[in-house]
């Protein structure tokens, strides 16, 4: 990451919630951000470069997963407070696609298949974010066959859900991201 004039600094606390470790970016730096959803950025934590797309909280703020590549790249864990430097960026990250949706995409029509690749990353997200966005095996199918149905009558995008809310059901409850777990 090249350091700019739109670089956001800070220091933040590594945090545990289950078996996720996550960094909360502090208020002061959310606020600094372009968007209360979803933001694409390119970042260092301690120096180690990463791409990611932060999340909401749900409450008007943005948390990362700090995956355990990057925790032993930079030698953190959760209870570490590190050194955050990030950029917001145009350029999005492919998300990774659920099975179930991506057995279904595959499965689709042509049409189906050719707009989901010209669709922008960011709205692949949003498609991705849409069907994780539940722990309900019958809600998350049906979730999957109605992206399908909107995208086959031509829709690039799913309609209708806060794209502030914290939508990881093993992160958040009621759309708002958990308080850390207890750091043994």
């Amino acid at each position: 990451m090249t350091q700019g004039t739109s670089t956001i600094r800070c220091d933040a606390t590594l945090q545990a919630i289950d078996r996720w470790t996550i960094l909360r970016l502090p208020e002061k730096t959310s606020n600094n951000l372009p968007s209360r959803g979803q933001v694409a950025v390119q970042g260092t934590i301690n120096g180690h470069p990463f791409q990611t797309v932060l999340e909401p909280d749900g409450s008007g703020g943005h948390w990362m997963r700090v995956e355990g590549k990057l925790q032993r790249k930079a030698r953190v864990s959760a209870g570490d407070t590190v050194r955050l430097d990030i950029e917001p960026s145009k350029v999005w990250p492919e998300p990774i696609v659920p099975q179930d949706l991506k057995t279904a995409l595959v499965a689709a029509p042509q049409k189906i298949q050719d707009l989901w690749k010209d669709i922008t990353p960011m709205a692949r997200w949003e498609w991705v974010r849409w069907v994780n966005a539940t722990s309900n095996g019958d809600t998350r199918k049906r979730r999957v066959e109605v992206s399908v149905s909107k995208m086959n009558s031509g829709k690039r995008r799913p309609c209708c859900f806060n794209l502030a809310a914290c939508t990881d059901p093993d992160l958040s409850r009621n759309g708002r991201l958990l308080e850390p777990s207890a750091v043994a």
